[in-house]
This record gives structure tokens, sequence and C-alpha cells, in this order.
């Protein structure tokens, strides 16, 4: 847990960064879940206060013209809303304010000098394989080029995101084209995505784009055969597809005709031949196109994205016919599988990391389409959950990042949460603009044209702290004290199985190791009980912040389930400074009985107590083998004589732990490292090594318990009279009154 941040984006916006080059150097968070879903965030809090810059914001599709205009005014003055970003978890910092015409109800205004100008290009029959004569074509025609300057003149964040974008490809531009790097299993997906990156940027620059372009598929990147950009995994291919489309046609009326030539021969050769034998080839189809009923994640979408965005490219100027062909077949499957990747509640089927790579290839498909042919034929709207995918992406966020559970993929690059703008148009959901343009990844091309800069407000007025998330495969809850305030407590739980992270006073408490090492042997090989994959200490029970039964991983066909859920409905008003009314709790318990071999009964609780200062975590259980109470932290942690408290200091902040109610028995907490025990069994390779990561424990004995565990952030201003030490209250007896 050397870092919670699971988020490994390049793009950075100078006003949040000290680095005037805006690079964040991609890395791989440690933290990681296991197979079962219910879990729980906490994020409780006070507001920070310096101020570096300022940020501003618009409104949402309620209240009138006169206060829509207000807030429009109001931005301007304000200019940003976030005034810096936190440099260890990425997440941005408010200023503790009060500004009602600016923080008000997420809406849009009808200044025109925000809007963008209607598109003349308007099919009365759209079709995929015919495309808009002007270039470019994907994503952002001639006629947003054109008006781009006088909306950057008249938006504080389109002027800080240029500023950046330029930044950005002036750095891009002083290194060496990317070297070639086969990752193991995991390909050379990270050159592909560094290379499109750096495309993207290079939207000025043709000679920097035909480098990194040529660069690709010259004879010093990889092997000199059709299987240059490794169709093995086919995600390659994709995402150099999608970076040689977006280099052809945005730079198209720079190239000489013998350049189009070329790149036109190379996407061929290396990338569409490919898609045509992933979709069409019975030998070599299944092994590389499987992801075509790939229903269940982000594979669909950024394989059917690339192979979309890079035949929309070429359409009309090559005539072999293969764009006409995968047109024809990526449209569709897109829609029946990719579209499918997020459930009922809007939870991604995957892991909340993995939503970025799935939301980037759909939003980039969706976009295209719509911008080249004048439809997205229903990719948007296949899947009527959809709509719901970015309040999934803001719960799942807090103060110390995400709630990354399970595998967090390989690095972002040129993948970041900015689908979030497109989705804001579409659905018609303000919020999750105004959300999404104070983060961190907020400054890439993309957002300039997707980011509706006649929304106003404040994404936080009226937005409730809870969010209970109810689809039988991805169970979870996130419970807050704040949405703008840095020290927020903030806890989220979910069915893998009882899982939990907590953060409060600005950092995170207990926290999840995300991937283990995707080049570890036998570390995909399956999802079975006995599977190699959960010998890794990372990806067992006991690398979770969970409960053990007699040191074994979990069931994997385990399948818990909620037994209640309740909130308050407590919403955030305008100012960033909220005060939580007393009455303010949400609570959340589930029953994960079946994920465990030799126990009866083992029901967990998580719940957020006085004024959401505090958070309790409560387990029942009834088990005839010895049972174990596991949280990683990154904190320093020392326990007092009774055993019963456990002090953990980070950052200058302190946690305080208690064992409370404390059941019979030498019940009291222990310290450990995070690694596997020695009766375990051996892993195919030797685990990553956890520094800086330590494990609290609890040791039971076989037997009937209710194991209380509270957790006391020590807030500036709060005595220790303030702190509230609740009854105990069965599970099956909570109610939003029952601890009060």
């Amino acid at each position: 847990m050397a870092s919670y941040s699971a988020v490994n984006h390049p793009y950075q916006d100078t006003g949040y960064n000290e680095s005037q080059a805006g690079f964040i150097t991609p890395g791989v968070s440690p933290w990681i879940k296991f197979g079962i879903p219910v879990a729980i965030l906490v994020i409780a809090g006070a507001v920070v206060g310096a101020i570096f810059g300022v940020k501003a914001s618009k409104n949402n599709s309620s209240g009138g013209s006169g206060g829509a205009a207000a807030a429009a005014s109001a931005k301007l003055e304000v200019g940003r809303f976030a005034t810096a970003t936190a440099q260890e978890f990425m997440m941005p910092i408010y200023p503790s304010a009060t500004n009602a015409a600016a923080y008000s109800t997420p809406t849009y205004t009808n200044d025109a000098n925000l809007a963008w100008p209607q598109d003349s290009f308007k099919p009365s029959n759209p079709s995929a394989t015919s495309v808009r004569q002007d270039r470019p074509r994907l994503i952002a025609p001639a006629y947003m080029w054109a008006a781009l300057p006088s909306r950057i003149a008249a938006d504080p964040y389109l002027k800080g995101w240029n500023d950046t974008i330029f930044q950005n490809a002036s750095d891009y531009a002083n290194r060496p084209a990317v070297a070639y790097f086969m990752d193991g299993d995991s390909g050379i997906l990270d050159n592909a995505r560094e290379i499109k990156m750096r495309v993207k940027a290079f939207a000025y620059w043709a000679d920097l784009a035909w480098r990194e372009l040529a660069n690709a598929a010259s004879s010093d990147f990889g092997p000199d055969t059709d299987d240059k950009w490794n169709p093995t995994h086919f995600l390659d291919v994709a995402e150099f597809s999608a970076a040689y489309a977006i280099g052809y046609d945005w730079l198209h009326d720079q190239w000489s005709d013998d350049q189009k030539a070329t790149l036109r021969a190379n996407l061929i050769k290396y990338g569409l031949n490919l898609g045509v034998a992933a979709y069409t080839d019975a030998t070599r189809g299944p092994a590389i196109g499987w992801w075509k009923t790939n229903i269940q994640g982000n594979w669909n979408c950024v394989c059917n994205g690339g192979l979309t965005l890079a035949s929309l490219a070429i359409l009309g100027d090559d005539n072999s016919g293969i764009a006409e062909q995968l047109l024809g077949l990526t449209v569709d499957n897109a829609k029946t599988n990719c579209a499918n990747a997020v459930t009922s509640d809007g939870t991604w089927t995957e892991t909340p990391n993995y939503w970025y790579f799935g939301t980037t290839g759909h939003a980039e498909m969706a976009a295209s389409l719509i911008s080249a042919t004048g439809s997205d034929y229903g990719l948007l709207d296949a899947n009527k959950n959809f709509v719901k995918t970015g309040d999934f992406h803001m719960h799942v966020s807090g103060p110390g990042s995400l709630f990354d559970w399970g595998d967090h993929g390989p690095n972002k690059f040129s993948t970041t949460a900015n689908g979030m703008f497109l989705y804001a148009a579409h659905y018609k959901k303000p919020a999750y603009s105004l959300y999404q343009r104070d983060q961190h990844d907020a400054a890439e091309p993309w957002s300039m044209f997707w980011y509706d800069a006649s929304i106003t407000g404040a994404f936080w007025d009226g937005k409730e702290l809870d969010m209970f998330f109810d689809d039988p495969s991805t169970q979870w809850a996130a419970m807050r004290s704040s949405w703008t305030d840095q020290n927020a407590l903030y806890t989220h739980g979910d069915l893998d199985a009882g899982d939990f992270v907590l953060d409060a006073l600005g950092t995170r408490w207990a926290g999840e190791f995300g991937s283990a090492d995707y080049r570890s042997p036998n570390y995909f090989s399956n999802e079975t009980q006995d599977s190699d994959r959960w010998k890794y200490y990372r990806k067992m029970t006991e690398g979770q912040n969970t409960l053990t039964v007699n040191n074994a991983n979990q069931l994997v066909v385990g399948a818990p389930n909620v037994l209640k859920k309740e909130s308050s409905g407590t919403q955030q008003g305008s100012s960033t400074v909220f005060t939580v009314p007393d009455d303010s709790t949400a609570y959340y318990t589930f029953d994960m009985t079946s994920a465990y071999s030799g126990a009866t009964s083992m029901k967990r609780g998580v719940r957020m107590l006085n004024k959401r200062r505090q958070v309790l975590i409560q387990d029942d259980i009834n088990a005839s083998q010895t049972i174990q109470w596991r949280m990683h932290t990154n904190a320093t942690i020392s326990v007092d004589s009774s055993g019963q408290t456990a002090t953990l200091t980070r950052d200058g902040k302190t946690m305080q732990v208690q064992i409370i109610n404390p059941p019979s028995g030498d019940v009291k907490f222990t310290v450990g490292e995070a690694k596997r025990l020695s009766t375990d069994v051996t892993p195919p390779a030797p685990d990553q090594e956890n520094p800086g990561i330590s494990v609290l424990t609890i040791e039971l004995a076989a037997g009937q318990y209710s194991l209380q565990v509270l957790f006391n952030p020590q807030w500036d201003g709060m005595s220790a009279s303030d702190f509230k030490t609740p009854s105990a209250v069965a599970l099956d007896s909570w109610t939003l009154t029952s601890h009060n």
C-alpha cells in the first residue's frame, strides 16, 4: 500500500500540479480485491481551506434562466471551483466557501457564447458507412475546431485544459518515440496507449504525430510480421488502430498523399485485417476474437471502438472495402455486448478501474459514429441502465481515491474518465460534467470537445451522501459525510465478501491492494476454487479487509446478500462547508455466510454514527472454526495494554480503533505484516512485497460472537467526550434510530 491511488493518468491540469510538465508518471497501485461482491466505502469530513487558484462550474436542468445566467456570470468571477489537487490521492481540493450564485443546482444556461454551433451535417437517413465529407470526422469536426478559440476564451476550464494539453505535447515532443516493450500477458498495450495519448496531443504537429505512427510500424518496433501489433492480446491492435485513426483523420489535410497511403496500408495490415479475422476467420477468430461475446467487461468496448474509429477514418479513401465490412460487424456487436457491461444499478461489471477502459472505448466509439455519420445507432441507449454509470463512478470515489476492488488493469495513458462529459450531454445529467471537470485527468483533448460549457452549478448541490447499489452481481454501498471536504469520512463496502475501505482526515486508513503482478504464473488461469490465482496474497481472502474462517479463502460460489440498508437521505447543500444534521446516518448489513465453509452464520454491518463522524463495523458470527478479522493499512499502529484500542497515525493524523462491548475471551488487536501465513499453500511464484503495509487483526476461537469495531477519527476541535460509544444492537435489529 505504498499508494492507494489507482489512477495512472498522464494528463494533469497545470493549475493543480506543481510540475510544469503536467505529467504524472504512470504506476500501478498495490491494492486489490477478491471475488464475491458486498463492500462498503466510508468518507467523513471537514473542509480544507487553502486556496491556490480557483475554479468554476455550471448548472442542471432545473432552475430558471435567470439563475442559470447568474451562475454563468459567477463562474467567470470565481474561475474553477477546485483550487488544487491532493498530490497523494489525486482528488480535487475545494475551498471552504459559500457562493450561492456559483454553487447552484446543476442546470444549463442559454449563453450562445458557451454553446457549440449547430452541425450542418444532419443526414436524414444515417448509415454507418456514409460519412461526412469534411475533415476531421472523428469526435471533433471542423466546425468545433473553428469555435474552440472563442469557447476557450469564455470558459476557465477549457483555458486551463488547453494550456495543459500544449504543455504535455511539448513534454512528449522532447522524448524519443515510444520504444517497443512486450510486457508479458499485458502485451504491448502500454505502448499502444502511450502512442495514442501522444497522437491526440500532437493535433497541431504532423511531424511529431508522424514520428510516433511511423515508428509503431517500423522494423525496430516488434516482429516484422503481420502480427506486429500483437493480435493475441487484441486490445493492443485496437488501441494502435485508434491511434492511427486519430492521426490519419485529424491531420488528414496536412499529410501528403504518400503519407496517407502509408498510414492506410499499415493500419489495414496490422489492424483492420486482424479485425476481420477476429470476426470471420473460423481458424484464427476464436483465439484472437473471443471478446466478440464479452458482455462482462471492457474488452468488447475497446476492441470494437478501435476498429470502428479506424474504419471511419479511412472510409472513402480506401477502395478495399475492409472499412465497410468491419462497420457492418462492430456497431451491432458493441450494442449487444459493450453496452451491457453496466449492470442494472450502473456498476461496471468488472472493477472501478476497468470502468475507465470500458467507458473510454464506448464513448470514443459513440462520439465518432455521431460526428462521422450522424448517429450512434443506439449504442448509448442500448442498455437503459448506462445512464446510471456516472453515479457509480462518483460514488465509488472518495477523498482517498477509488474503492478499488479487483484488478486495476494496465497503465491508463490515453484512458480517462472524460466519457463523463459525453454522458452528461447525452443523458442530460449535468452533475456528471460538473464532477469530472475538477478531476485531475480532465485536461486532455476529448474534454475540449465533449465538455458542455453551458452547464452551470455545483455537482454537490442537492447530491445525496449515500448510495446503495443493489444489482445481485455487484452489491455494494457508499456512505460519506461530505462531497467537497478533503477530510470527509467515507466508507465503502462490497460483497467481496465484506471488504471495505475507509477514508477520513484527508487520508485512507483501510485500503485495497488492487492488482497483484499480472505477469505472475497462472494469474489469469481461471477463477475456480483451486485456481492458482487465489494462491497469491493480494488475491487471497487474507489480503482483503474482511473475515477469514480457518485461514481459508472464501468460496468462489458464495452469493452474499444484502439484509438491510437505510439512509437518512441527507443531501449536501450549495456550500462546500457542510454541517451534517444531528440525525444524519446510514447503514448497510449483509449476510456472507455462503462465502464460507465452517460457518453457520457470518453477517457484517457498517454504519455511520454521531453525525457521520464515527464508523461502526460489526460482525455477528457463528463459526465452528477459528475466525480472524483483518484490515490492511499504511498507518503506523500502536496497541494499548488492554489490546482493545489501536491508535493509527498517518500523514500527521490519528485514527483510534476500539473493540467495544467485547465478547468474552481474550479478544484483542494484534499487528502483523501484509504477507501470507506460514501454513498457506505455496503460490506458483513468490508474492510481491508489500512494504509499509500492516495488518490489524483480531483472533477469535470457534464460537458465536458479536464483534464490534468502532473507528474514531481524531477530528480537530472534537474532545473525547464528543465521541459516542454505541450500545450493542444485533445486526438484524439495526434501524436508522437503533444507535441513537
